[in-house]
């Protein structure tokens, strides 16, 4: 399915991450954003509200983030490709919704543009800090899957790729931008609109009432169908039946639970973007992700100009982790590096996939600026030469 032409600004921009990101999901279909204002993901919406009524679609500015959770769900029914669009506070009053999106099985964007916190933090400074909180934020047992720019074409490019994912695996799909990648400013192209291939939404082949919204197929994800075509739909929160019928029963609990899950860690192969570079007869390999990435470059190539045998892996999937590629790198490197703006959320998780058969070392940053070069650079070095650290007890770095 090719994207439809009005809604891609073919050409050569100079725009910032927020406003590319806007673009990517015009490009890929996204007809209905609701939001609320908060720093610095503002920008994503008003562009779109800027720009929908142009294209054809509805932006809704809500009166809070937990009303703009649930309008994006009811106009997935309506048959609308939805994005919602927040930062840390905000984030954490959807947590709810986004449990009912995960059991609902609502296709659907969540845009994250990170920031310091706790609470409301450093409203204009970065962050990355939201990873564990998106994983694993509402309550109960699901998957997501979530995605790491590191710049505004990636704005661009990765947010047409959460709006297929999340039409493939009808799940929530977060979009973990930061503040710096947010607000920087860069070339940015955007191809013809015939260049640019969309995942079309599944709907059911089904009658009305041969249809059940939860019956599925090998791949485990079910069919959609819109509000008023006829059909018979029954959306809840509970744990349901292939009906959409609640079933409070620990059998239902399971075979559901299990499915939730399944229909992505069974396909986790499909999900592995782990961007190498150098990783090859390395001692140490740095593990970044988003800004911090960038940062992480300039760092390597002054070890590599050191003598140091130093592989670089970025992260543009985080969730799933790709957990079995770093247990095959444990067992060729001497250390891995995690620099990451917080205090050691994703250097964890490095940490069970090396399972001890090699150091990690943790290079955490509260935020509210990017990591300087030099202090990843010595860890760098200090890895090299075979001094360990804990991700768990290293000291914020500069």
């Amino acid at each position: 399915m090719k994207a439809d032409p009005k809604g891609v600004l073919t050409g050569v921009h100079f725009i910032d991450g927020d406003h590319a990101a806007c673009e990517g999901a015009l490009a890929a279909g996204c007809r209905f954003v609701a939001g609320y204002p908060i720093t610095p993901s503002t920008e994503v919406v008003e562009r779109f509200a800027q720009r929908i009524p142009h294209i054809g679609g509805t932006f809704i500015q809500m009166e809070d983030e937990i009303a703009s959770s649930i309008a994006i769900q009811g106009a997935v029914w309506a048959g609308k490709k939805v994005m919602t669009v927040t930062s840390g506070p905000g984030l954490s009053l959807m947590m709810e919704h986004i449990g009912l999106a995960a059991i609902a099985e609502v296709p659907s964007v969540w845009v994250d543009v990170q920031r310091g916190g706790p609470s409301t933090g450093l409203p204009t400074l970065p962050a990355q800090a939201d990873m564990m909180q998106v994983k694993w934020g509402s309550h109960g047992d699901y998957e997501i899957i979530a995605l790491c720019p590191n710049s505004p074409q990636e704005c661009f490019d990765l947010m047409i790729k959460a709006f297929n994912l999340a039409e493939t695996f009808r799940v929530p799909v977060f979009f973990m931008m930061d503040e710096v990648v947010g607000h920087m400013t860069e070339r940015v192209v955007i191809p013809e609109a015939s260049k640019i291939e969309l995942t079309e939404r599944r709907w059911t082949k089904k009658k009305p009432g041969e249809y059940k919204p939860y019956e599925t197929g090998a791949d485990m994800v079910p069919d959609l169908v819109k509000a008023g075509d006829g059909y018979r739909i029954h959306i809840t929160g509970l744990t349901h039946d292939e009906r959409g019928y609640p079933v409070i029963n620990a059998a239902a609990q399971k075979k559901l639970v299990e499915r939730l899950i399944n229909k992505i860690r069974l396909r986790k192969h499909e999900l592995v973007d782990v961007r190498l570079d150098g990783v090859e007869g390395a001692d140490v390999v740095v593990v970044s992700f988003g800004i911090t990435s960038r940062v992480t470059g300039a760092a390597v190539e002054e070890a590599r100009r050191k003598g140091v045998k130093v592989g670089h892996a970025r992260l543009v999937i985080a969730w799933p982790f790709p957990s079995d590629l770093f247990a095959d790198l444990s067992r060729k490197v001497k250390a891995f590096v995690v620099p990451e703006l917080n205090m050691g959320q994703m250097a964890l998780e490095v940490e069970r996939a090396a399972a001890g058969r090699c150091a990690v070392v943790g290079v955490p940053h509260p935020g509210g600026t990017v990591h300087e070069v030099s202090v990843i650079l010595d860890k760098i070095m200090q890895a090299a030469a075979g001094k360990k650290g804990s991700p768990a007890l290293e000291g914020a770095s500069r």
